[in-house]
């Protein structure tokens, strides 16, 4: 599904990727796992088309996006959730739900996915009348992926779900992403920090530094590797 080749960004005149190849399969989850810094959220921003490469390609279903505007390659099926969450606060959890759906035209489809969100994040549906602004950090990152997944996304990009959560939280947010991979047989490319996680819930992983990839592989495989283990898992 996408395909990232010898990719290249800078952030003026700093260099921020060197030249990083990586695939995602359909229906596959993928994680990118390193230190901060590394370049994991960059490699986010430049396939949703937040920020745009200086060489090299990216190409999403045989189609190159790779300087194809942000709401062009939304409206390809790329749904970005980015680190912090990025939810409107002053706006109610529906109306958030509803911009995640606002390039769709079937008001019904738009109406069963609602359900569909509200069953998978029962909390979400609890507080669809609150504010943004007034739920807690898990409610938030909840919100932010069930945003997303308002616009029936091909290709989700998720940047450190587990950000700020209590350990119990973390669970249950990573138990509801792997439900969207596997029940709803959405493609995820996930950046987290909690590189235990990340290699538990992902089928292949790539682990980046300073802008490059030094190691990739199935996850499982990737956890039993004693430089992974004691770089990453504290093992």
């Amino acid at each position: 599904m996408l395909e990232i080749h010898e990719l290249h960004v800078k952030y003026g005149v700093i260099p921020a990727l060197h030249g990083i190849s990586l695939s995602v399969k359909e229906g596959e989850m993928v994680s990118l796992i390193g230190a901060n810094g590394a370049g994991k959220s960059t490699t986010l921003r430049a396939i949703s088309g937040i920020v745009r490469p200086t060489e090299g390609y990216i190409t999403l279903c045989g189609q190159e996006i790779t300087s194809m505007g942000a709401h062009k390659i939304a409206g390809l099926g790329v749904a970005h959730v980015p680190e912090g969450r990025g939810v409107f606060p002053n706006l109610t959890v529906m109306e958030n739900l509803s911009l995640g759906a606002y390039l769709r035209k079937n008001k019904l489809e738009i109406a069963e996915d609602a359900e569909w969100v509200f069953e998978v994040f029962p909390r979400i549906y609890e507080r669809k009348k609150q504010l943004a602004g007034t739920l807690s950090g898990g409610e938030l990152q909840m919100l932010a992926i069930a945003r997303a997944m308002m616009a029936r996304p091909r290709l989700l990009l998720l940047d450190e779900p587990s950000m700020g959560l209590s350990p119990i939280l973390v669970e249950e947010v990573f138990r509801m992403v792997c439900e969207l991979n596997h029940d709803r047989g959405v493609t995820i490319l996930l950046v987290e920090q909690n590189a235990r996680m990340a290699l538990t819930v992902s089928d292949r992983a790539y682990v980046m530094e300073t802008g490059e990839i030094v190691a990739s592989g199935v996850s499982q495989e990737l956890m039993q590797r004693d430089e992974i283990r004691r770089a990453y898992l504290g093992a």
